[in-house]
């Protein structure tokens, strides 16, 4: 434990990731299956290894930050956001600022771009992706996915918008340029402000209570009266008031 404990405040220091907001038996599991594979006998000798070889530090940022995603992930709930929740927000405003917080390599912000597609065209359309893992960015960017990210993609959707390469699909550029990238840890770092829908799916479950408070108030912050928050579907949150939400379909969340 206090070989952990010590490992927290020597990343703390070096990183400035606060490990000690997320949950510690997951956490822990995650860095020692890692560390056991680069031949290291605990946190200690771990850390060393991360101080010595950037390229373990690139590993150990990257087994941290929990990079699982695929398109339209839930598709009934990427339904209700095309049939319900855009044509809401657009009501309001004809060019929306949205953001995809915690993107992991990109499959969420293509597909918030591909979905309002249907509504407005490509050249109103501008989303902000963040992740505080850069090489899930630098992937993302890239934008080139296996056959099975795809699964839950409309045919129509695959073909207007991929490109199949052999085994893979590349995002095409119209739908790339629609998006913009950067690197951003949700608990340390500045929120911007003016949203009409915030994303944040399937990340949450990681992070402790306290944590996840501060986290959901920034984002009540960060959005317009009005504004959406979209979570996902294990992350229902079951005192919306608390942040000044009211929920208004499941797993969505209106700003009052």
């Amino acid at each position: 434990m206090a070989d952990y404990q010590k490992f927290i405040g020597n990343i703390k220091r070096k990183t400035g990731i606060d490990l000690s907001l997320y949950k510690e038996a997951q956490m822990k599991r995650r860095l020692t299956s890692l560390y056991e594979r680069k031949g290291c006998r605990n946190f200690e000798d771990f850390f060393s290894a991360i101080q010595n070889d950037s390229k373990v530090l690139d590993e150990f940022l990257d087994r941290m930050t929990i990079n699982v995603s695929e398109f339209y992930r839930n598709k009934e709930r990427w339904d209700v956001l095309e049939n319900t929740i855009y044509p809401r927000l657009l009501s309001k405003s004809k060019k929306l600022k949205i953001w995809s917080a915690a993107c992991s390599t990109g499959e969420e912000p293509y597909s918030l771009a591909m979905v309002l597609t249907s509504h407005v065209p490509l050249r109103d359309i501008s989303i902000l992706a963040t992740d505080l893992d850069e090489g899930a960015i630098d992937r993302a960017k890239v934008g080139l996915y296996a056959e099975r990210s795809l699964k839950n993609v409309p045919k129509n959707v695959v073909s207007q918008y991929f490109v199949n390469e052999g085994l893979h699909y590349q995002v095409t550029d119209d739908i790339k340029k629609t998006v913009t990238f950067k690197q951003h840890n949700l608990l340390s770092d500045r929120y911007e402000t003016g949203f009409d829908l915030i994303v944040c799916r399937n990340v949450m479950i990681y992070f402790t209570e306290e944590a996840k408070d501060e986290i959901y108030m920034n984002f009540a912050k960060s959005l317009k009266p009005g504004g959406i928050l979209f979570v996902g579907s294990t992350e229902q949150i079951f005192n919306p008031e608390k942040y000044g939400l009211e929920s208004i379909e499941t797993f969505f969340y209106k700003k009052k």
